[in-house]
């Protein structure tokens, strides 16, 4: 399995939790340099595609009326 499918695989609140992860990572003072801008890189890709995936969401919400027709909620 690649690491995209991995990454379509997982739920929000999965990549929250990463994320929270990663800045307690960060916030430890444990990690080189090198270290520190990988895990934030990581972190920042983590958020865009969740980012992309709440505008995704928000794109899909509608609402149906009466006559079964899709309106934007």
């Amino acid at each position: 399995m690649s690491e995209k499918e991995k990454k379509q695989e997982s739920t929000l609140e999965e990549s929250f939790q990463t994320l929270d992860s990663i800045v307690n990572r960060l916030e430890s003072g444990e990690l080189t340099l090198e270290e520190s801008f990988q895990t934030y890189q990581k972190g920042m890709a983590i958020l865009k595609e969740c980012s992309q995936r709440i505008d995704l969401v928000e794109k899909k919400v509608m609402q149906m009326d009466e006559e079964g027709e899709l309106h934007e909620f």
